[in-house]
């Protein structure tokens, strides 16, 4: 009960922290935007476009924070979870696709510099700073539990160095009359976003394609489970990961019965897994017959049915 109450508790403080950086970047968007049209800076207009990533994806983070708590059916048996991390991926590829066309823009602007208005450029980058820095206050609490949280985190502060880059921009512009400095710094912005993006976005697809989890090891998780007591030999592990921080594991563990229960060794290896690893939703088969003794019979049996006693352990995150 206390887990699941904790696990309620930090969903709804996600989701207040979304919805407050959200009305703090919506609303500053649509200065960014008038500024930069006015001012005509281009670094300004790329981290207005940033700050438009920035409202999609904390949209989207609040849509799947919802969605997230739907009860699982006979449909979705792992219920909705898995939404953060399609949420996850969408944000990060939007921003990667910005970044490029900035970095594109940039260069046309390097070559054909454009008139620029640097005090007010300035002024409307200071702004944004303000909001990008109160919004990563409110988000940062999060991001070690969600993916998701993480995702629009890195958004905002992505967007925090645009602001910073547009400040000493409007400055350089201002003192030397520099006005390529503009397109220079809209493409530092942009060379910033892209590998971070593109981090993120590889651990999404991580998820997606069921690899194995950030920090597992499958060879270390295979190496603990062959030296538990009783244990003679693993085959079939899978880990995966539905969404952040709900990790999976499948296993056939072939046990010596003379030597400990079936019971025995399935507490045994459930309590590693769940202490060591931090594994706790897994479906583990115990078997008697080593693969490696007879090859054939544990290829059918791997194929059509169980040939040894099953045993399902299901923890919860909740």
């Amino acid at each position: 009960m206390a887990s699941t109450h904790n696990h309620s508790h930090a969903t709804t403080t996600n989701e207040k922290r979304l919805w407050a950086a959200l009305t703090l970047t919506g609303a500053y968007l649509v200065v960014q935007v008038i500024g930069g049209l006015l001012t005509g800076s281009l670094a300004l207009l790329s981290d207005a476009a940033h700050m438009m990533t920035d409202v999609a994806a904390l949209s989207i983070s609040i849509a799947a924070v919802r969605l997230a708590q739907r009860p699982a059916d006979s449909r979705r048996t792992f219920g909705y979870h898995r939404f953060e991390i399609l949420a996850a991926t969408v944000n990060a590829s939007m921003l990667f696709l910005v970044a490029l066309y900035i970095l594109y823009e940039a260069y046309r602007r390097f070559v054909v510099p454009a008139p620029i208005h640097a005090w007010g450029m300035l002024a409307v980058a200071v702004g944004g700073l303000v909001v990008n820095l109160v919004a990563m206050f409110l988000l940062r609490g999060g991001t070690e539990y969600s993916l998701n949280i993480k995702g629009a985190y890195l958004e905002v502060w992505a967007d925090m160095l645009g602001s910073l880059g547009v400040i000493v921009a409007a400055l350089l512009i201002e003192l030397t009359g520099w006005r390529q400095i503009d397109p220079i710094v809209a493409i530092a912005i942009g060379l910033w976003v892209v590998p971070r993006t593109w981090a993120l976005l590889k651990v999404s697809l991580n998820v997606l394609m069921e690899g194995v989890p950030e920090g597992l090891s499958l060879a270390g998780i295979g190496d603990a489970l062959r030296n538990a007591p009783g244990v003679r030999e693993v085959h079939e592990l899978h880990i995966w990961s539905i969404s952040s921080g709900k990790n999976s594991l499948t296993a056939h563990l072939v046990i010596d019965p003379a030597a400990r229960s079936e019971q025995t060794v399935l507490t045994d290896v459930t309590t590693l897994l769940r202490e060591r690893f931090g594994i706790v939703h897994t479906a583990i088969q115990i078997e008697t017959v080593a693969c490696l003794d007879h090859p054939d019979d544990c290829q059918i049996a791997d194929t059509l049915e169980p040939h040894g006693n099953t045993r399902h352990d299901h923890g919860h995150s909740h």
